[in-house]
């Protein structure tokens, strides 16, 4: 088991400065951003990937992960912020999967599309993306399910020819929340590449275990999220030992089952102190000697 840090803690530095940074503090991975500022498929060329390449080989560092979940360079259309803006979201969820203006929806597709092929020229392993989106006022959560599956399976195809897998991230108050909304929702997808980027505080503040879930989840797990959550279960990342989760009790859990790839730190609160934030993550990680 490795570690890495999430980029999209350093959305107030360069792609440089935020990988340069996280080596330094001692990480094996990285999660690369795939958005504006560091590194969005709709705009990054050859040469940018090359330099991306160069700068993670120069550093000695993994890509453990590339985030295609957060996407603020795509503005969604007029029809979806007004059915969705009002509720208290992100801006970085849209345009997402479930929007009412299929426009939308085809945007994040061809987003997505667009990020499994920037992560193959990485050497990246996997994306993540949110687990389809805000559910708008005006639509079920049964048809919001049907578009997700129905989007899902288009970007399944690509992900399959490029060797790329999809990882599908439970969040509270998005459409897929808890352990069970993720096992129904791949059974439906079923493609072997369409699996679950395990965010352990998700988990933990919809109720659930993430020490319990870990097993469960295991055959559709290839990479894990961590960060510490209050103990009144705010969906509010935290730093770790600092809130109420237990984080041994996780890693263990994971450690059992042979697991031999990276968990993300992911803190992306901290943009004013990201590279301190990380540097402090992994001295938490050593006194318990996890690295």
């Amino acid at each position: 088991m490795e570690f890495g840090f999430s980029m999209n803690a350093f959305r107030q530095r360069t792609l440089t400065e935020g990988v340069e940074a996280i080596a330094d503090a001692g990480y094996d991975g990285v999660e690369i951003l795939l958005d504006d500022p560091h590194l969005f498929p709709g705009t990054a060329d050859g040469d940018d990937l090359e330099r991306a390449r160069t700068l993670l080989d120069d550093c000695g560092i993994d890509v453990s992960n590339c985030n295609a979940f957060m996407l603020s360079a795509i503005e969604p259309s007029a029809a979806s912020r007004a059915a969705t803006f009002n509720r208290d979201t992100e801006a970085f969820h849209h345009p997402s999967f479930v929007e009412l203006a299929a426009e939308d929806r085809q945007a994040r597709v061809e987003h997505t599309q667009n990020a499994l092929a920037t992560a193959a020229a990485l050497g990246a392993d996997s994306i993540s993306v949110p687990p389809g989106g805000p559910v708008p006022e005006r639509m079920t959560r049964a048809d919001a399910l049907d578009a997700f599956v129905r989007g899902l399976r288009e970007v399944a195809d690509t992900a399959e020819k490029l060797g790329v897998d999809v990882l599908v991230e439970p969040e509270p108050h998005l459409l897929i929340e808890t352990s069970e909304d993720f096992l129904e929702l791949v059974d439906r997808v079923d493609s072997p590449r369409i699996g679950c980027n395990f965010d352990a505080g998700h988990f933990y503040s919809v109720g659930e275990d993430p020490v319990e879930l870990v097993e469960t989840l295991e055959p559709h797990t290839p990479h894990y999220h961590l960060e510490d959550i209050p103990a009144d279960r705010t969906h509010e990342h935290t730093q770790l030992g600092e809130g109420a989760m237990d984080i041994d009790g996780f890693l263990d859990a994971v450690e059992a089952t042979g697991y031999d790839g990276h968990v993300t730190v992911e803190l992306y609160p901290y943009q004013e102190t990201a590279a301190e934030t990380a540097r402090t993550a992994m001295e938490y990680l050593e006194a318990h000697d996890w690295a």
